[in-house]
């Protein structure tokens, strides 16, 4: 068995080449770093602690320091223990790392995570009970019923009743689901369906523990979507020849002084008055 640390980021849709949808959920998978091995002599079974995302120093207290240093690793978010022969027959020592290249598509998996907290929920939410009649005066909806006590035993409600309480938040597992495509330099595994937990929780991804019969599950080629790089188209190279350019200098005026004599009118002698005659 194969087991690995994984986030959930989400659900989305993939298409094969056929039409086919795919209604998947992404997990992202950083590398997991081994940084103990748990051996049957020292602690009575085989498992490896491994360290799943990187933390500041500074948020870390003194066992996590301890861990880190110890196994010569760096210090991580999440330390959780997986297992399984085919994780031993990779004899694999501390410090070395498990991606999603673990898994391929086409294998059925089971995904081990904390189911969302409902809070404190009635007996109809949280076990499905049948609500009461709604109409006719009943007054009686969606209340949690006959504790049935009567008669044996009727100093106590007999244990395992169902009854209204905390729901959800609790360790949840969706056995036989199919991997549909996995990429271990990107660091993500798509699996189909749904699984339990909020976005970014921690999940575990081992395989399927149970039995698979009837015909395999086959995942069919899907589209690639990864954007290709556009040919380079040459262009034809064209001589372009200098052309020469006279420029011509402006022409610059040189303005002669030119020296203009002052004339000098004489004063214009007036001409004598004829005397008037007598007599006239």
């Amino acid at each position: 068995m194969k087991q690995l640390i994984g986030r959930k980021l989400g659900m989305t849709q993939i298409f094969a080449t056929d039409g086919t949808q795919y209604a998947v959920t992404v997990i992202e998978v950083l590398p997991n770093i081994v940084t103990q091995i748990k051996t049957n002599e020292k602690e009575g079974y085989k498992a490896y602690v491994v360290g799943y995302d990187t933390k500041e120093e500074k948020r870390a207290n003194k066992c996590e320091k301890g861990i880190a240093k110890k196994s010569n690793t760096p210090l991580a978010n999440f330390y959780k223990e997986v297992s399984g022969k085919e994780l031993d027959a990779m004899n694999l020592t501390v410090g070395s790392k498990l991606d999603a290249s673990l898994f391929k598509a086409g294998d059925i998996v089971d995904v081990i995570g904390t189911s969302k907290g409902k809070g404190y929920s009635g007996t109809i939410k949280r076990y499905h009970h049948h609500i009461g009649p709604k109409g006719h005066g009943s007054g009686y909806h969606r209340q949690v019923g006959s504790f049935a006590n009567n008669g044996r035993c009727n100093n106590r409600v007999l244990p395992g009743k169902k009854m209204s309480g905390h729901h959800g938040n609790e360790q949840a597992t969706i056995l036989n689901l199919l991997v549909v495509e996995t990429n271990a330099n990107k660091g993500y595994i798509m699996i189909k369906g749904a699984i339990p937990g909020n976005k970014q929780s921690i999940v575990k991804i081992r395989s399927a523990i149970r039995t698979q019969l009837g015909k395999a599950q086959q995942v069919k080629p899907l589209i690639d979507l990864t954007p290709k790089a556009e040919p380079k188209v040459e262009q034809p190279k064209v001589e372009v020849k200098p052309v020469e350019t006279k420029v011509e200098q402006p022409k610059v005026e040189v303005k002669k002084e030119v020296k203009v004599e002052a004339k000098v009118e004489a004063p214009k002698k007036e001409a004598p008055k004829a005397e008037a005659k007598k007599g006239e």
